[in-house]
């Protein structure tokens, strides 16, 4: 059985996958990428540099230097002063601003790559592996009819979007892929499923480090939610507990950097004006409670932020007439009170309230957990509610690829 499993390539991963939007990182700005993923229902766009001048057919030459999302709009912005000018600023800069330091979190693989690669790369650090989508040639007035119905891309613009060599396409592997694959073969691992995450060792307490008090200031959070992004984790919020003698802290819920892509970039005034816990609900998937908009803008106003004022203002009069529409593609649509229009499929699961285990929780349990509510982590907590840590499924993965050197 393990063989077999050994055997898969990442093509049998694939199939299906639709190709990735891209931005053109030599052309794309903030503003277009904010437009961009305004307009799509997936939270991620890819940005790629596509140099085609020289003629050659290396196919290199096209290359995905990372993926971004409204969370890093959002921790992007909340670094200016908050004035007209420098806001406007960054609106102007490149793309490339949003991009984190690392490229090792996306990574270039052929659909040959072996399964146990692709395991391998993930345990290194990579968050996607970026896969060549092989097609049959089709004539160009077909081509032609493919893009057009291709909704996906009708907001970039050619200024803005990148067309990669010889019309290439590409899709990605995520860590939540390879995750449901081995699921499907999951007696291969036999007994670790069975067995608790305590004995089994795979509860990460280096994560903890990423938690903020439910009344410290969200800003003070910002640093913490990066960090997140790049570890696709969460940033914990927690409080103290009642016995002075341990002191612990209890979780109590959790800033996402997924459910805040499911925001638009007006979510920066929230995080400029509230604190740790108020933030959670502000983003929460159904939507800001009005009671909050209204102390943001009043403590915008107060601070006298007058670029977050001037930035609410001219998106809740361009999206003031919008309501719940229903998209090209037949999915309902939810529009926030700040505009901000995503399909209910991506705010699934999307809430502040933490996914959480104990110590005795089975492998498989957690792995289910996780699945379930798409996100690649599940809290360890013990019977008073107090943090231990988190499984991730690059813990799992590490795991399994023990197993498997071991059976060989």
């Amino acid at each position: 059985m393990a063989l077999t499993l050994l055997s898969h390539e990442l093509s049998d991963l694939c199939i299906g996958k639709p190709p990735l939007r891209c931005l053109s990182v030599a052309t794309a700005t903030v503003a277009d990428a904010i437009a961009a993923l305004k307009s799509s229902d997936e939270p991620f766009l890819t940005v790629w540099s596509c140099n085609h001048d020289e003629k050659t057919d290396d196919n290199d030459k096209c290359e995905c230097l990372g993926k971004i999302c409204m969370a890093d709009v959002i921790c992007y912005l909340s670094k200016f002063d908050n004035n007209v000018l420098s806001l406007s600023s960054a609106f102007d800069a490149s793309v490339s601003v949003l991009l984190p330091k690392s490229r090792a979190l996306v990574v270039h693989v052929q659909s040959s790559c072996s399964l146990i690669e692709a395991i391998d790369l993930i345990i290194k650090g990579a968050q996607n592996l970026i896969v060549p989508i092989h097609t049959k040639s089709i004539t160009k007035r077909r081509q032609q009819q493919k893009l057009l119905n291709r909704n996906v891309v009708v907001s970039l613009t050619n200024a803005t979007s990148t067309t990669h060599k010889n019309s290439r396409e590409f899709c990605w592997i995520t860590q939540e892929d390879i995750i449901r694959f081995l699921l499907d073969s999951i007696s291969v691992f036999s007994p670790l499923p069975s067995l608790s995450i305590s004995d089994l060792g795979v509860i990460n307490s280096t994560h903890t480090i990423l938690a903020v008090d439910y009344y410290s200031s969200a800003a003070s959070a910002v640093s913490a939610i990066s960090r997140a992004i790049l570890d696709n984790v969460s940033v914990a919020v927690v409080g103290k507990g009642c016995d002075q003698e341990d002191p612990c802290m209890v979780l109590i819920g959790e800033i996402s950097p997924m459910t805040l892509a499911c925001c638009d970039e007006t979510a920066v005034a929230a995080v400029a004006t509230l604190s740790a816990g108020d933030l959670m609900s502000y983003i929460d998937g159904s939507g800001p409670p009005e009671s909050l908009v209204g102390v943001v803008r009043n403590r915008l106003e107060d601070k006298g932020m007058v670029g977050l004022i001037s930035l609410i203002d001219s998106l809740s009069l361009s999206s003031g007439s919008s309501s719940d529409e229903e998209s090209p593609a037949g999915k309902t649509r939810m529009t926030s009170s700040y505009g901000r229009s995503v399909s209910s499929a991506a705010r699934m699961a999307r809430k502040s309230v933490a996914i959480v285990c104990n110590r005795k929780s089975s492998l498989m349990a957690v792995m289910i957990q996780a699945i379930a509510h798409r996100v690649s982590y599940v809290w360890v907590i013990d019977e008073d509610g107090c943090l231990i840590g988190m499984v991730t499924f690059v813990d799992i993965l590490k795991l399994f690829r023990e197993f498997l050197d071991d059976e060989n």
